[in-house]
């Protein structure tokens, strides 16, 4: 926006200089672009945000100056264009014989016209030609100069038609045809589309409404009547015709940023009193002005305590409702609050903390007091459930376990889980058409594009039922762990028991107690005899035989389900330390020869309740079954550990470990 000093003089009284009024207009928010003298007089260019339309004339930008500045006055121009000036014509003769028009798409909001007869077109005064040379416009006539001064001036647009060119000497407001054609004012004809908004006569387009004239209705030194346009338009739509038609006009970047409604029929007026001043010629008396709705504007409740609360700095009521007011707003007090209804200009008005900003503007940023920050610092780094994956995402790393990451959108699969699968609405493709339930399906495919044999992977990922999304581990560990050993040419192969130690892994780093039961209800997707749950968090086992041929992978793979949502709610992020014992601890070893029937789990429970607080932990070593013992039964080498205040000595330590062999006899188990 460019406007010269002499033409904000015009409007507005103050001892500023015009160095003081852009550093006044930059501190509310309209940043200076630059300052340029230009034919012996300084010319302001305003660079005006995307929400503010009302700041592209010198109008708007006066209010910011008498806002701010309470030493400032408004001319008597500012005054009588600021409160809606109308010329005090009435109608003699009836505008209806002349001229009509009809607004057919909801678009265009209201639509406004005078008529001027028995006019020549010639030049404009110099003063407005040496402003408009100033601004960098070039003067063309004295219609089009007109025009171009009272948009710079109030921020409307208009367009002057030659009347006698237009079909039916009308104007209807509509999309474009299929097909139609407009020739623009720069000489370009454009295609138009259907839901492209044109001003129209009675038989075609004129004008591309809120962007350019047609070179067919354009106002030339042979113009004797003439029909000045002043509308609102929809400002999404002024844009999105612009852009197809690749047109760029000072009216259009107004209008996409949004035009006063109440101020059309002002600008009509101040045309006609321009005009009557250059050359004597006075309108047709009356307004033609078509105003289907008119906006509504909600009032909004503004507190003056949380204005001092958002801005940092104490604002009184008084100051809050002299701002609001001075920026044209409606205000009804309530003790400190007030209900405020914005100005028709100011579009971008629409909740409390608008309105807070418009106090802090006013009032001034630069008042805002200095202070050193307060509050506690945040501690880095992850934080509940996020800080439990981690752990447990660098422990399986650890196990020699490589992470996948899959797509969340796949197709059904033979490891999907029990629950029902979420359909997406519209899917790119069948085989992306439900959200899985399961890790393990992506697990098997990724296991399978990697050979499908020797692999161990993880995946940590969202699951998706009907009512509930999870964040779950997945694990498929199949084929070997390891390389063949040299010495003995054993290589150990994935299976039941290296999965549980993968598991016991998991829950030390979620530092949640392990608890392993049977399966009451098996998972159909695992042998019904080499699996166990987790109570409350997961199922692990041996993939089944069958499901393990009908999604391809080895019929010894292992898998694991772990709810890490569930398993988030019971971990802790406290570290439990304990004091390093200043007394040796006692072990002893013991072999028993028991029934394969016998859970270890209650052998674990026997020796515990047997010893007391005197055992401090107990190990399984080593398991023989084969020459020497009898079908059914297996040897079991278990390490128990003593301590305790003092020191043990021999005896004390297996009269500890003779209350375990008692207790495993009575079991059923028999020393070896």
């Amino acid at each position: 926006m460019k406007l010269t000093e002499s033409m904000l003089r015009d409007f507005v009284t103050t001892e500023l200089t015009i160095e003081e009024v852009c550093d006044l207009w930059t501190m509310t928010g309209f940043e200076l672009e630059g300052i340029t003298e230009v034919e012996g007089e300084k010319v302001l260019d305003i660079n005006i945000m995307a929400n503010r339309g009302d700041g592209a004339s010198v109008l708007g930008l006066s209010r910011e100056i008498l806002a701010k500045d309470p030493s400032s006055q408004g001319t008597e121009l500012y005054g009588h264009l600021a409160d809606g000036w109308v010329a005090s014509d009435e109608a003699e003769k009836s505008l209806e014989t002349l001229t009509s028009v009809e607004i057919q798409i909801p678009d265009c909001t209201r639509y406004a016209c005078r008529v001027f007869e028995g006019l020549s077109n010639g030049v404009s005064p110099g003063w407005v030609q040496e402003r408009l040379r100033k601004v960098g416009q070039r003067p063309i006539s004295l219609l089009v100069d007109l025009t171009n001064y009272v948009m710079l001036e109030t921020g409307q647009p208009l367009h002057a038609f030659d009347l006698d060119k237009l079909d039916g000497q009308r104007i209807v407001v509509r999309s474009a045809k299929v097909g139609e054609k407009i020739k623009t004012l720069d000489g370009t004809t454009h295609d138009l589309k259907p839901d492209q908004m044109m001003i129209c006569d009675a038989t075609k387009a004129v004008a591309v409404a809120g962007v350019m004239g047609g070179e067919d209705s354009e106002v030339s030194a042979e113009t004797t009547r003439c029909l000045l346009e002043s509308a609102h338009f929809d400002h999404q739509s002024v844009r999105r015709t612009r852009k197809q038609l690749g047109l760029q006009t000072d009216a259009s970047y107004r209008f996409e940023r949004y035009v006063d409604p109440e101020g059309i029929v002002r600008a009509l007026n101040r045309f006609a009193e321009l005009l009557e001043d250059a050359c004597g010629c006075t309108p047709v008396p009356g307004v033609i002005d078509v105003y289907p709705i008119k906006p509504v504007r909600k009032s909004i409740n503004v507190r003056t305590e949380r204005c001092s609360k958002m801005l940092g700095m104490v604002v009184t009521p008084e100051e809050v409702e002299r701002y609001l007011t001075s920026l044209g707003s409606k205000l009804a007090r309530n003790d400190s609050n007030f209900e405020v209804t914005p100005p028709t200009w100011r579009i971008d008005l629409e909740r409390e903390d608008d309105y807070i900003e418009e106090v802090g503007r006013v009032h001034g940023y630069e008042r805002i007091p200095e202070a050193l920050p307060i509050g506690s610092t945040p501690v880095g780094g992850s934080h509940g459930l996020e800080a439990v994956i981690d752990r447990i995402r660098e422990e399986l790393l650890r196990c020699g376990l490589s992470q996948t990451i899959s797509h969340s959108l796949r197709d059904s699969h033979t490891l999907d889980a029990g629950t029902a699968r979420v359909s997406v609405r519209n899917p790119h493709s069948p085989e992306m058409a439900l959200l899985r339930n399961s890790n393990l399906p992506c697990l098997a495919d990724a296991a399978l594009k990697n050979g499908g044999k020797d692999v161990h992977f993880f995946e940590i990922g969202h699951v998706f039922s009907t009512d509930i999304e999870t964040v779950q581990l997945g694990i498929l560990s199949t084929g070997s762990l390891d390389s063949v050993f040299w010495q003995t040419g054993v290589q150990t192969s994935a299976d039941f028991y290296s999965l549980k130690g993968v598991l016991e892994k998991v829950m030390q780093a979620a530092r949640v107690e392990m608890l392993v039961e049977k399966s009451i209800k098996p998972d159909t997707r695992l042998h019904p005899t080499r699996q166990a749950v987790i109570p409350g968090i997961g199922v692990f086992g041996q993939i089944h035989p069958d499901i393990a041929e009908q999604s391809d992978v080895p019929p010894e793979t292992v898998l694991a389900e772990i709810s890490l949502t569930a398993l988030g709610k019971l971990a802790t992020e406290d570290v439990q330390y304990h004091q390093v014992h200043r007394h040796p601890a006692a072990r002893r070893d013991i072999a028993i020869l028991v029934s394969k029937e016998t859970p270890y789990a209650t052998i674990e429970e026997t020796v515990a309740k047997a010893c007391g607080n005197q055992l401090e932990r107990q190990w399984l070593f080593d398991v023989y079954e084969g020459k020497g013992i009898e079908p059914g039964f297996h040897s079991l080498a278990i390490a128990l550990q003593f301590r305790k205040s003092g020191n043990f000595n021999d005896e004390e330590a297996n009269q500890v470990r003779d209350l375990a062999v008692a207790a495993l006899e009575e079991l059923g188990a028999k020393l070896r």
